[in-house]
């Protein structure tokens, strides 16, 4: 049931017990579902109003059940078990309620929507009216004297009362919650029931269509990728306009803009023959001479006059869920190897594979081509550029192995070789694979350097000694991590994939950490990965 349903029913019976109409709040009552130790409370206050003895014990059986903590609902059960003759009950009320004060001379129960406040005197009281009852004076005197420090606090004056109709053999009457004493919800919120035009209705104050009367708003565009552009017509065209000269500011307010450039009239022209205009994203003054109507027709097939606003569009996919944390010892799923296309925002065509023939390689021939040059004293050499947590550099010979490449990138970075992971990129693509191992021997430097040159990632302590690759992603955009499972990338780095948390995310490793990351951040390239 929604919680707004409850506030409504349960407001309406208490405005019904306000005006003495039991049945009207009872009916309310009982449409709850799921009625709280409140509404039960409540109840039960409306049965004993119509003298319905066994149905007001019965809705306090239900508060208790709800909260075995509300000492005014043991007070008041044990009232009522007094009424009926069950005495033995109705002392073990008192004893709970007692023990609910926690020590406390009165609870204040407005904090909970009752605005009554129950005393430990009070609950004394009773004790005494259901000894009294057994015949047993003398316990009644004893509890009501335990009671005389106390009586200062609410009605003190009705304990010398009590304490001389014992005298007499005169039984007590019970004390109860007064009549119409209910728990009422909280005001704030019975307030928010009632729905509010926040917003309310637009209106035009400036316009510059005549006679415009448009009191709404434009419904929402479908967005594509690229910049988004608003609708204009031929009237509003022409304020798009270009600026024929340079213009330099020579006064405050004014833009410097460069000739040639597109601005967007804000405003009308001044007596000055200024006007207001928008260029890079700042509003400033330019004179009116040196603006003229710029073409912004665009035709169906070129888009070369297209006049972008600088506001690039996000991803085109939805933003999706974060995935359900999953116990562990359950492992992530593996993923198929399984080709996925590109993104229809992202252009292919700056990423086009490489050519069969492959990279050219920098080989002994073209370095005895070279030897008129003025590098031809480090024609047999490469350089060698690392990317690590700082960039650094190193010349080796053309035909060294990886393994001894691997030991001189170690001491330059002053890490154990066996602690380092070496990855290049090939020509023409974007994905970072790994240098062959030491244990393959006969692979020199000259196999993946070009034009005497070689650039490698370097990454320490590497933490997928026991884990899989799968295949390999580059990412299309930053992704900052939005919990501590998450793992951060920039444009363009490489991410090795691990599994397939669902259709939505994917676990992977990226700058020596592994996290979950949404796949729509990220595409495969159509490259053979091999496995680490």
């Amino acid at each position: 049931m929604p919680y707004t349903e409850l506030l409504r029913l349960w407001n309406e019976s208490v405005l019904a017990v306000d005006a003495k109409d039991w049945e009207t709040a009872l009916a309310k009552l009982k449409e709850i579902p799921e009625p709280t130790s409140r509404t039960h409370f409540n109840t039960a206050s409306a049965h004993l109003a119509l003298g319905q003895l066994d149905m007001a014990l019965r809705s306090l059986d239900f508060t208790i059940a709800k909260d075995e903590r509300l000492a005014v609902a043991f007070f008041q059960r044990a009232a009522v078990m007094m009424q009926i003759d069950r005495l033995e009950e109705a002392l073990s009320d008192c004893i709970w309620a007692q023990k609910h004060m926690r020590e406390n001379v009165v609870i204040d129960y407005r904090q909970l929507g009752l605005r009554y406040k129950l005393y430990s005197w009070q609950v004394l009281y009773n004790a005494a009216a259901v000894y009294c009852r057994m015949g047993e004076w003398e316990q009644a005197m004893d509890i009501l004297l335990s009671a005389t420090p106390d009586r200062g606090q609410g009605r003190g004056g009705n304990i010398e009362v009590a304490l001389n109709s014992i005298e007499k053999r005169e039984v007590l009457n019970p004390l109860l919650v007064p009549e119409g004493l209910v728990f009422r919800p909280r005001k704030q919120e019975i307030e928010q029931l009632q729905q509010r035009d926040f917003l309310g209705k637009a209106k035009v104050i400036s316009s510059m269509i005549p006679n415009d009367d448009f009191g709404g708003f434009e419904p929402l565009r479908q967005q594509k990728p690229g910049f988004y552009e608003p609708k204009t017509d031929g009237a509003q065209e022409s304020r798009y306009m270009r600026v024929r000269a340079p213009y330099m500011a020579r006064g405050p307010g004014q833009l410097t803009v460069p000739g040639g450039s597109m601005v967007f009239l804000f405003g009308e022209e001044d007596r000055d023959g200024m006007i207001n205009v928008i260029h890079d994203g700042q509003r400033g003054l330019l004179p009116v001479s040196l603006l003229e109507p710029a073409n912004v027709k665009k035709s169906k097939n070129k888009t070369e006059n297209r006049l972008p606003s600088g506001i690039p569009l996000p991803p085109e996919l939805k933003p999706p869920s974060r995935p359900q944390t999953l116990p562990v010892s359950m492992a992530p799923p593996q993923v198929s190897p399984s080709t996925q296309t590109l993104p229809p925002s992202y252009n292919t065509a700056t990423h086009a594979p490489p050519s069969a023939s492959g990279p050219p390689r920098y080989t002994a021939n073209t370095a005895s081509n070279q030897a008129g040059s003025p590098q031809g004293a480090e024609v047999g050499s490469v350089v060698v550029k690392i990317h690590y947590i700082y960039n650094t550099a190193l010349s080796v010979p053309l035909n060294t192995p990886y393994h001894e490449l691997k030991e001189r990138i170690a001491e330059k970075v002053g890490h154990s070789a066996s602690q380092l992971r070496l990855r290049h990129k090939r020509h023409g693509s974007r994905v970072l694979l790994p240098l062959p191992e030491e244990a393959e021997a006969g692979h020199t430097v000259q196999e993946v350097a070009e034009a005497g040159r070689l650039t490698l990632w370097c990454q320490r302590e590497d933490p997928l000694a026991n884990r899989t690759i799968l295949y390999q992603m580059v990412a299309l955009y930053d992704y900052a991590a939005q919990g501590p499972e998450d793992i951060e990338f920039s444009e363009g780095d490489t991410i090795d994939i691990l599994g397939e948390v669902n259709e939505e995310w994917l676990e992977g490793h990226c700058g020596g950490n592994i996290g979950i990351f949404p796949s729509c951040f990220a595409y495969r390239e159509n490259s053979s990965i091999i496995q680490d």
